[in-house]
């Protein structure tokens, strides 16, 4: 199974939709907030089911603020971070993804791409595709694939 995760495209979809190109086929589109707008273009575009949760720039949308999904055997919670203010530290969404019994947090916001494993959780952000702010500046986008014996892989990767 192969899963794309993007985040923050800000309604600048030249990047989002090249990407989808590139990565096809996946089975499943997971995209962390901050959309404004641009939901069914990116919905057409990946050709096959998608999760969207709302941004803090995701005025008027009617996509769920956060969902609660199975990845394989993983429990996956999608939200876009801001209300768990992880671009000050990840301890609150650590804390709240412990509370839900959740394996996997997928989250945006920060615009910094992030692989965090501990023991009971994992936390993903791919990063942004529009306005990246990590060293280098270079849009990201991650790829999680879950195996035949079922165990998720992640990477991150980058537009040049």
């Amino acid at each position: 199974m192969k899963i794309l995760i993007v985040s923050d495209t800000h309604r600048q979809n030249k990047n989002v939709l090249s990407v989808i190109e590139k990565v096809k086929p996946i089975d499943l589109l997971v995209h962390c907030g901050d959309v404004e707008g641009a939901e069914d273009i990116i919905a057409e575009a990946a050709g096959c089911p998608v999760k969207m949760v709302q941004g803090n720039n995701d005025f008027w949308s009617n996509i769920p603020r956060e969902q609660e999904f199975m990845i394989g055997d993983y429990k996956v919670w999608l939200t876009h971070g801001h209300n768990y203010y992880v671009s000050m530290n990840y301890e609150i969404i650590k804390q709240e993804a412990r509370e839900r019994e959740v394996d996997i947090v997928m989250f945006g916001h920060t615009h910094k791409p992030l692989i965090s494993f501990s023991k009971d959780v994992t936390l993903l952000n791919p990063g942004s595709m529009t306005y990246p702010r990590q060293e280098g500046r270079k849009p990201s986008y991650m790829v999680m694939e879950i195996d035949a014996e079922g165990e998720a892989h992640y990477t991150v990767q980058y537009i040049s």
